[in-house]
C-alpha cells in the first residue's frame, strides 16, 4: 500500500496556514449533552420559587409596570395626566418583561420569567463560545456553571430589571462575532484550497452572515440600554483586527489596506443595521400620536411635522431630553456605588429586606441582596492579570478580546465617577461574563495542552485539573451558603448577619 498523500500536497496549502486559519474545535454530539446539563442546573435555580419575594422589588416597581403599560398603549404611560410617560431607558428590555406578563399574568411569575429565560440562555450562549475559544467542552462547561453560580446574575435572572436582557444581548453579539471570525476564515482557507495566490489576488469571502446577526443583537442591546454603545466600538475594532489577522495568516501583503477596501461596505452595513433595530425598538412610540415628545414639533414649537422626518426630529428631542437626565443624574441613594469599588463588592444593592417571622426564632430576616458569589468575584482581579501575562506572553488574540470586552462595560463609568454621577453594582453586568472568561482563560493555561495520543497525563496538567476542580466547587459551596439571601429566604438575624462579611458595607 503506498503512503498517503499530505493534505499540503493536495491542496497547496502549508499546514501552519491552516492551523491558523481553522477553528478550534467542531461540534459534536457529546458536548452538546454537557451543555444541556449545565444550563439545565441553571434553568431549575433561576425558576424555583421565581414568584418570591412577593410583589415588586427594587427597580421592578418601574420596569415591570412599564412593561404592562407598553402592551396596553403602546408607549409607557402616565395614568394620572392620561398621557405618555417620559422614561430614560429605550423600550425593548420593558417589551420583553410586559411579554412574560401577557403570556403568563401581571403577577410576579409573570413579570420575572422573561428575566430568568434570558438568564439562562445567557449560560447557554456562554458555554457554546468559551468552547469555541477555548477549543474543550470541560473549560466551556466549567464557564457556563461558573456563570450559573453568581450571585449577581442570579439575582437578576430572578428580577424584573433590564440589565440582564443587556447583558444577554452583548453576549450574543460577541458569539456571533467569534463564529463570523471562524466562518470568514474559513472561506479564507476554501479560497486558498481552491488556488488562490493572496500576494496577486483577494477572494469574495461572500456575505458575512454572523456579523450581520451580531449587528442586529449589539443593536437590540441598545434598545435595551445605551451603555452599549461602548460594545457596539468594541464589536467594530474587533471586527478590523480579526479581519486583518484573517488576511496576515492567509499570506496578504497588504492586509490592512485590504481589510479597509473589502470590508468598509460591510462595516457601513453593520451600523445601518444595528440603527435599524435601535429605530424598529421604539416601533409603539411611532404608531401612536400618545408617546412622550411625540408631537414635538407641532405642540411645543409650533412647526410643520414632515412625514417620517418629523417624527424622527421629535424622537430626537426626545433623546437630548434623556440624555439631560443621564448626564444629570446625581441624587444620593442608598446603595450607590463606584465603579473601582464593583469588583471588590464594596457596595451590593438590597433589592428587599424584611423583618417578618418564620424562621422558628424571635428574630428574623428576610433579604434579596444583589451580591457577586465572592469567591468568583475576588478571583477576577488576579485572573485579569494572568489574562493579561498571558495574553501578552503568548500573543493570544483571546486573551485581548476578552480583556477589552471586559474592560468595554467598566472603564467608562469612571468617568462618569469623575462627574459624580449616581451608580450602582449592577452596572457591571455585561462584563461579567467576560470576567469569567478571564478565569476560564487562566484555569486552561495552569492546566495546560492536552497530551497527544498515547502520552501519559502529565504532572502539571493533574494539579491543573484538580485546582481548576477545586476552585469551581468552592464557588458551589459559596453560592450555596449565600443562597438563601439570594432568594429572600427567611433566616434567623444571626445567620443573616453571619453572611454580612463586609460588615456595614454589605447592609
Amino acid at each position: 500500500m503506498e503512503p498517503p498523500v499530505p493534505r499540503d500536497a493536495v491542496a497547496g496549502v502549508p499546514e501552519s496556514v491552516r492551523r491558523r486559519l481553522l477553528p478550534r474545535v467542531g461540534s459534536d454530539l457529546n458536548s452538546w449533552l454537557a451543555t444541556a446539563v449545565v444550563v439545565l442546573i441553571a434553568a431549575v435555580l433561576r425558576l424555583v420559587g421565581l414568584a418570591h419575594p412577593p410583589g415588586k422589588i427594587f427597580d421592578e416597581t418601574y420596569y415591570a409596570t412599564e412593561g404592562q403599560e407598553l402592551f396596553d398603549h403602546g408607549v409607557e404611560w402616565r395614568p394620572e395626566n392620561n398621557a405618555g410617560d417620559f422614561v430614560v431607558h429605550p423600550p425593548l428590555g420593558k417589551w420583553i418583561i410586559g411579554a412574560g406578563e401577557w403570556l403568563f399574568g401581571r403577577d410576579e411569575f409573570g413579570w420575572r420569567i422573561a428575566a430568568a429565560v434570558f438568564g439562562t440562555l445567557s449560560v447557554l450562549i456562554l458555554i457554546r463560545v468559551a468552547r469555541r475559544l477555548f477549543g474543550s467542552t470541560v473549560l466551556g462547561c466549567a464557564a457556563g456553571l461558573l456563570l450559573a453560580l453568581d450571585g449577581m446574575h442570579f439575582v437578576l435572572s430572578r428580577s424584573a430589571l433590564l440589565d440582564i436582557f443587556l447583558m444577554t444581548f452583548i453576549l450574543a453579539g460577541f458569539a456571533c462575532l467569534v463564529l463570523d471570525r471562524d466562518q470568514r476564515r474559513a472561506r479564507w482557507l476554501a479560497a486558498l484550497e481552491g488556488g488562490l495566490d493572496p500576494t496577486q489576488g483577494r477572494p469574495r469571502l461572500g456575505v458575512p452572515w454572523w456579523r450581520l446577526a451580531a449587528a442586529v443583537m449589539i443593536g437590540c442591546a441598545a434598545s435595551v440600554k445605551w451603555s452599549a454603545l461602548w460594545h457596539f466600538l468594541l464589536f467594530i475594532v474587533l471586527i478590523v483586527i480579526w479581519e486583518v489577522g484573517a488576511r496576515r495568516a492567509a499570506g496578504s501583503r497588504h492586509p490592512w489596506r485590504d481589510t479597509f477596501l473589502d470590508e468598509a461596505g460591510w462595516m457601513v452595513a453593520f451600523g445601518a443595521i444595528a440603527v435599524a433595530v435601535y429605530l424598529a425598538s421604539w416601533t409603539g412610540w411611532f404608531v401612536t400620536d400618545t408617546g412622550w415628545a411625540r408631537h414635538h414639533l407641532a405642540n411645543d414649537l409650533h412647526q410643520r411635522e414632515l412625514p417620517v422626518i418629523g417624527a424622527l426630529q421629535n424622537l430626537w428631542e426626545y433623546h437630548r431630553q434623556a440624555l439631560h437626565f443621564h448626564t444629570g443624574l446625581h441624587d444620593t441613594h442608598r446603595y450607590q456605588s463606584w465603579p473601582w469599588q464593583w469588583l471588590l463588592l464594596g457596595r451590593p444593592v438590597a433589592f428587599s429586606y424584611s423583618q417578618d417571622g418564620g424562621c422558628g426564632a424571635a428574630s428574623c430576616s428576610a433579604e434579596v441582596l444583589l451580591l457577586g458569589t465572592p469567591v468568583l468575584w475576588w478571583a477576577f482581579l488576579p485572573a485579569l492579570a494572568g489574562l493579561a501575562w498571558f495574553g501578552i506572553s503568548r500573543r493570544d488574540w483571546r486573551a485581548l478580546a476578552i480583556g477589552l470586552a471586559a474592560a468595554a462595560g467598566i472603564l467608562p463609568w469612571f468617568w462618569y465617577e469623575i462627574q459624580n454621577r449616581t451608580m450602582f453594582y449592577f452596572y457591571a453586568l455585561p462584563s461579567l461574563p467576560f470576567l469569567i472568561l478571564a478565569v476560564v482563560y487562566v484555569l486552561g493555561a495552569i492546566i495546560g495542552p492536552a497530551p497527544g495520543p498515547g502520552e501519559p497525563l502529565p504532572d502539571r496538567r493533574l494539579f491543573g485539573t484538580i485546582f481548576a476542580g477545586v476552585f469551581v466547587g468552592l464557588v458551589a459551596l459559596c453560592f450555596a451558603y449565600f443562597y438563601p439571601i439570594y432568594v429572600g429566604k427567611a433566616i434567623t438575624y444571626a445567620e443573616w448577619s453571619a453572611r454580612m462579611w463586609l460588615g456595614g458595607r454589605w447592609i
